[in-house]
């Protein structure tokens, strides 16, 4: 008997949620790290500077996803924790498979209510950009990241002041 043929026979033998089980052991893990384009009314981006980062660093809110945690909920609860903004999400942008065992992803979403209250833990500096003067220090990534939601903006005309 081969091993493949002792495998799938073992398989069989272990029915149902053992099988989800087994399968969760075998696979690796990955952590989730999700980021957002985020715009107020007046059609500015939500950027940070964050205490982890680079010094001198600006980059979009986010932060990793927690187990069973859908991940336009990670984003909006990252938002809330970190700056005290409430935001929602409009749509996925993009998703990336990052360094070993990470999936970037990244929505566009949008202000809609909440005060600004940082968290001093994580957060240097909260501040809103017009899209096309973007600060000096922006992360690479997110610079490109930006430039997508802008052309996806362009293309939909989801996301305008008057949203």
């Amino acid at each position: 008997m081969s091993i493949n043929n002792l495998l799938l026979k073992l398989w069989r033998m272990v029915k149902g949620r053992r099988q989800w089980y087994l399968t969760w052991l075998i696979h690796p893990k990955f952590v989730i790290g999700v980021s957002g384009v985020v715009f107020n009314n007046e059609g500015y981006i939500l950027l940070l500077r964050h205490r982890f980062w680079k010094p001198g660093s600006w980059g979009l809110p986010g932060g990793y996803a927690n187990r069973s945690e859908r991940l336009e909920h990670t984003l909006i609860r990252e938002i809330r924790e970190e700056t005290g903004y409430r935001a929602q999400t409009l749509s996925l942008l993009h998703m990336v498979s990052g360094y070993r065992l990470r999936l970037e992803v990244s929505f566009i979403g949008r202000i809609v209510g909440g005060t600004e209250k940082l968290d001093p833990r994580e957060i240097l500096e909260a501040r809103f950009f017009d899209p096309h003067e973007l600060p000096e220090g922006l992360l690479y990534s997110h610079k490109q990241i930006i430039r997508l939601a802008l052309s996806q903006q362009q293309e939909t005309q989801q996301i305008s002041p008057s949203s």
